[in-house]
Formats: structure tokens, C-alpha cells, sequence
């Protein structure tokens, strides 16, 4: 029998969690959509539910945890057929894979809604729902553009809402198809008339409540690229408040209903009527106090003894300028006599700068620093014409020409390059030149005879 590897034995629990990973490692199984019947349906008090969802060749259960199921637009029951979507995974500790939803419609409008998701998801994607590009509406609009259908409930609701609350707005209204395959182009259309004519402050699109498909036109994409770039402000107003269409994401404000729409178009009269009276009763208050604080104040000052006795407050000043006066006299002099030290000063300081006195001073420095000069030129003269003289004596009793005067000669070879200092230097029968005092003798060397004299002399001195 062969033996099995304990390393590549797998317990339930670890097969069960591969395959679970497998399966969320699918990109096709992590977001799909499927359709199926509702059976086995449960809504657990948790706020979960758990259903099967069937066809007529197999069956999966599914499970919808509250968190998604909240945002449901219609009550699931059993036998309910519907579309979901979400993703396929095991649950480990039964070891059976099942689909957890998180979106579901009724199969009547599978196919529309997933036309709403998928543009939903592009213009969310491209940024026409952003928050930082909505603009504020006017607070006191003079004309309201209404883009809707002239016939319907939506048109009336709005245009009485509008006349009971703000009377002074102007309506305009554009009348367009808001139902069928033209819908779309005619609201299209509107909205870029409007925007020409320049008129509105404030525009209102939509329309009455009804099912997705009539409210279709709402969700076309040339729409709400429309109303994305529409220079004047949008109020979408489509369908009741429980209906949601791509036009409510990318306009300014969404209206739950188009009465709520005109609501938000304009101030409500009555309400800026209230509070201009409430303003102008603060305003009087505060004008009232003001004057009362300035009535008061009148008085104090009336009361005051610079009024009642203005004489005596004069006489006060005057002791006081008199006494400023007194002080100014006395700096002023103060400043005079400083000024004329300081004057005397730079007088003095003038003076020794003179630019005469300085050349007259420089020129007594210059005659001093000559004769100083002078005089030390001479001494140093005088001193080096000694030095030289005695330096030539010296000299002149060390020159051999003195002492050849007295009767010594010297003997040089035959060239004169070399002095003949010992009989070593010379040979028998060299020609030698002695220089006496007043010339030179050519001689030859005939013979050569060592003084002994020398060598005693050298012996004693030993």
C-alpha cells in the first residue's frame, strides 16, 4: 500500500477555507448578477435574510445581510421573482457555497435597473455627482424656468406653490414630453432653450411619480449631461420621495416632489415678511437705546462743571499754560546754551583741522624730520669713511705687493695658475715665473736643495 504524505493531508475545516478562497479570488464569481424565484424566505430578527433562490433546473441559498437589505425598494416574499447581485463564496463550517446579495429588484425591471446601475457607476466615475461642483440657489429668485409637462399635476402643484409663497418670482414655463422614447431629446432640449434665453435664476425639472419605465427619460445620459452643464442652477423634481432617477444626483438640490421643488425655489413671503418686521423692531429697539444713551449722556454733560463753569476751567487752563509756557522758556534755553558749547566745540575742533594749520604743521614736522635726516646721513657717512679707511689699512699691511716692497718675491709655474709654495711643486728644469716688486723674472729650475734650517726649526717646535 503506498504511503501517504502528512504534509498534503487537509483537514475539512482548511479544505473548506481553500475552495472559500478560491472562489473570492474569482473576479467573475466576486460580481455577478443572477436570477432566480424566492423560496425558504426568512427575515431573521437580526435583520438578515435568508432565502433560496431557485430556477427550474437547481436552486442556491443566498443570504442579504441587513446592512444592504435596508436600502431594499420593495418588500421581498415568497415566490417573489427577482434579480440580484452580489458574490458567490463558502460558508466554512458547513462546507455549502451560497450567494450573498447586496442589491435586488423584482424581475419585471431587471434590465432597466441594470441600466441605471452601470450609467450610475460611469458618472459617478467622470464626477457629475460631486458635492464640491453644486452650486447655491439664489435666496430671492425674480424668474423661475419650469421644465416639465404643461398637462400634468407636477406643472400645477409647482406654479400654485410658487404664486402662494413668492408671489413676485416670474414663472416660465418650457413644456416638454416627460414620458416615452422623445422624452429624453425634449427635456434635452429645455433645459439648453433656458440656459440661451438667459432668463431664469433658477430651474425646475421633473415630473409626477411613476413606475421606472415611465420615469425613464430622467436616467438617459444625454439628460443628465444636460443638467451638468447648465449655467443655471437645477432643482430636480422627479417622480415621489421614494423615487431616485441619475438627474437627482447630478443636479444642484433634489426635491422629494415637485411641491417641495417650488418650496426650495423660493422664500416662503410671509416668512421674509415676518422676519424683515422682526429686523426693523430690533432696529427701532436699537435706535431707541441709542438715543436714550445719547439723551443721558447730553445731560451728564449739560450737569458737568466744565459747562456750568467754564470760566473757572479757563482760569485752570491758563495757571497750566502759563506754566507750560514757563517750562518751554526754560528748555528753549537750555537747548540755546547747549547748542553754543557744542557750537564752541566743533569751532575748536575746526581750528586744529584747519587744512592750513595743518599744512603750516606738517611743513615744521617736514624741516625737523630733514635736518634729523640730514645729520644722521652725515654721521653714518662719517662713520662708514672710517670704517673704510681703517679697513684699507688693514689691507694695505696684509698686501703681499708690501711685503715683496721689503724684498720677498713669489714664484709661480710657468702659466702663473699656480704658486709655488715647496719643493714638491717643481721639478728640475721647469720654467718658473718670479714676480718681484716692480716685474716679473722667466727662470728655470737648475737644481733643488732641501733647507735644514726648517726641518730644526719644525724639530723644536716639536
Amino acid at each position: 500500500m503506498k504511503s501517504v504524505d502528512e504534509h498534503h493531508i487537509l483537514s475539512v475545516k482548511d479544505l473548506n477555507r481553500y475552495i472559500r478562497m478560491k472562489m473570492e479570488g474569482d473576479s467573475r464569481l466576486s460580481d455577478v448578477w443572477i436570477r432566480g424565484e424566492i423560496s425558504n424566505f426568512t427575515h431573521h430578527s437580526s435583520g438578515h435574510m435568508y432565502f433560496t433562490l431557485k430556477d427550474d433546473g437547481s436552486r442556491i441559498r443566498a443570504i442579504m445581510f441587513a446592512a444592504h437589505n435596508r436600502r431594499l425598494p420593495f418588500i421581498p416574499k415568497e415566490g417573489t421573482r427577482v434579480i440580484a447581485r452580489g458574490n458567490v463564496s463558502v460558508y466554512e463550517r458547513d462546507g455549502q457555497y451560497q450567494f450573498y446579495a447586496v442589491q435586488m429588484q423584482p424581475d419585471g425591471i431587471g434590465s432597466l435597473y441594470l441600466a441605471y446601475e452601470q450609467l450610475k457607476q460611469k458618472l459617478e466615475g467622470e464626477g457629475l455627482f460631486a458635492a464640491e461642483r453644486k452650486r447655491p440657489l439664489p435666496l430671492f429668485p425674480r424668474t423661475v424656468g419650469v421644465i416639465t409637462s404643461p398637462t400634468g399635476a407636477a406643472v400645477r402643484d409647482i406654479i400654485i406653490t410658487i404664486r402662494r409663497r413668492y408671489s413676485q418670482a416670474r414663472v416660465v414655463l418650457y413644456p416638454v414630453l416627460v414620458q416615452g422614447k422623445s422624452a429624453a431629446p425634449s427635456i434635452v432640449k429645455g433645459i439648453r432653450a433656458m440656459n440661451a434665453m438667459k432668463e431664469a435664476d433658477v430651474l425646475i425639472v421633473g415630473r409626477g411619480g411613476g413606475s421606472l419605465e415611465e420615469l425613464w427619460a430622467f436616467n438617459e445620459e444625454m439628460v443628465a449631461r444636460a443638467v451638468y452643464e447648465s449655467e443655471i442652477p437645477v432643482i430636480s423634481a422627479v417622480g415621489h420621495e421614494t423615487d431616485f432617477t441619475i438627474v437627482d444626483f447630478v443636479s444642484d438640490l433634489r426635491a422629494a416632489t415637485p411641491t417641495a421643488a417650488a418650496e426650495l425655489a423660493v422664500p416662503n413671503a410671509f416668512e421674509v415678511k415676518a422676519r424683515l418686521h422682526q429686523l426693523e423692531r430690533q432696529l427701532q429697539q436699537g435706535l431707541q437705546q441709542r438715543l436714550t444713551r445719547s439723551r443721558e449722556r447730553l445731560a451728564a454733560l449739560q450737569r458737568s462743571p466744565v459747562l456750568v463753569y467754564p470760566r473757572r476751567n479757563l482760569l485752570q487752563h491758563a495757571e497750566r499754560l502759563d506754566m507750560l509756557k514757563l517750562r518751554i522758556q526754560g528748555t528753549i534755553q537750555t537747548k540755546v546754551s547747549q547748542s553754543r558749547q557744542r557750537q564752541a566745540v566743533l569751532k575748536q575742533g575746526l581750528i586744529r583741522f584747519n587744512p592750513q594749520v595743518q599744512v603750516e604743521a606738517a611743513s615744521r614736522r617736514w624741516d625737523g624730520n630733514h635736518r634729523q635726516l640730514t645729520a644722521a646721513i652725515q654721521s653714518l657717512m662719517r662713520k662708514k669713511v672710517q670704517h673704510l679707511q681703517s679697513e684699507i689699512r688693514h689691507l694695505d699691511a696684509l698686501s703681499p705687493l708690501k711685503v715683496m716692497s721689503r724684498g720677498y718675491s713669489l714664484v709661480y709655474d710657468e702659466q702663473e695658475r699656480k704658486l709655488i709654495k715647496s719643493l714638491n711643486d717643481v721639478q728640475p728644469g721647469d720654467l718658473v715665473n718670479v714676480k718681484v716688486s716692480d716685474g716679473r723674472l722667466q727662470c728655470q729650475v737648475w737644481g733643488m736643495k732641501e733647507d735644514n734650517d726648517r726641518d730644526e726649526r719644525n724639530g723644536n717646535e716639536l
